[in-house]
């Protein structure tokens, strides 16, 4: 691993919302907005990206939460700009918090968290997981 990063450090991500990315369930489409899951998924990969540059090759990194506080809707077609800020950082764990916007329009807040592992202990917890 590349201890490359420090706390305090950013990253920043761009996400144009599509029609995959509205409310659906088995039921239907819940209303035509940015859904949290979405939200949540995009929120996990601006935090990852620290994640991806400290890799070796024989490691992983793997998503250990993720808290979001939904504050306002973005629609189809609107840019989501995610912040990503490392609050913490112990050896290979790290926590982010992020913000995200729609131009100056809070959108959502919150925190993710990364662990990164050897690639043989992925392999391992999932073959455990089955």
């Amino acid at each position: 691993m590349k201890d490359i990063y420090k706390i305090g450090d950013t990253k920043t991500y761009q996400h144009t919302v599509t029609e995959a990315d509205v409310a659906e369930f088995e039921s239907g489409v819940v209303h035509p907005f940015y859904a949290t899951f979405a939200l949540g998924r995009d929120a996990e990969w601006s935090g990852r990206l620290f994640v991806l540059d400290m890799l070796d090759d024989d490691e992983e990194g793997i998503g250990t939460f993720l808290n979001v506080t939904h504050v306002s809707p973005a629609l189809v077609g609107q840019t989501v700009d995610f912040l990503a800020t490392i609050i913490e950082k112990d050896r290979a764990k790290m926590a982010c918090s992020f913000e995200a916007r729609v131009g100056e329009r809070l959108i959502a807040t919150g925190t993710t968290g990364q662990m990164i592992l050897k690639k043989d202990q992925v392999e391992v917890i999932a073959g455990k997981a089955k």
